[in-house]
């Protein structure tokens, strides 16, 4: 069984930066990608962004150039530093990732910014 769990989340102003990180315990293979997501309407959750095993990485346009990601798909681990953090980015981060057909979830990890 893949258990995903995240750190790095907490308070911030305005401007600050902070790091989250996500590790994958149990019997893991290589993924074939990791990712960020946050909440957005109707019980989804949005994209924020992701890494292929290939290093290949696409962001939300609305953090493109303020944050960025990084990992291991062969460690299964996965970063999101985040920069110039706004008030909007207030949210609970889930990491998640993928392989073949399999996707899991981490808990989640809050990040809450105030201006």
């Amino acid at each position: 069984q893949v258990r995903l769990v995240e750190s790095g989340g907490g308070l911030a102003q305005a401007g600050d930066s902070l790091r989250l990180s996500c590790a994958a315990s149990g019997t893991v293979s290589r993924a074939d990608k990791m990712g960020w997501y946050r909440p957005a309407p109707g019980d989804q959750r949005e994209l924020i962004a992701e890494i292929t095993s290939g290093g290949a990485a696409v962001y939300s346009p609305s953090v493109k150039g303020r944050f960025t990601i990084s990992g291991d798909n062969i460690k299964n681990t996965v970063n999101l530093q985040m920069n110039d953090l706004k008030p909007e980015d207030t949210a609970i981060y889930f990491c998640r990732r993928v392989r073949g057909s399999r996707s899991d979830w981490g808990p989640g990890t809050q990040v809450t910014v105030s201006s």
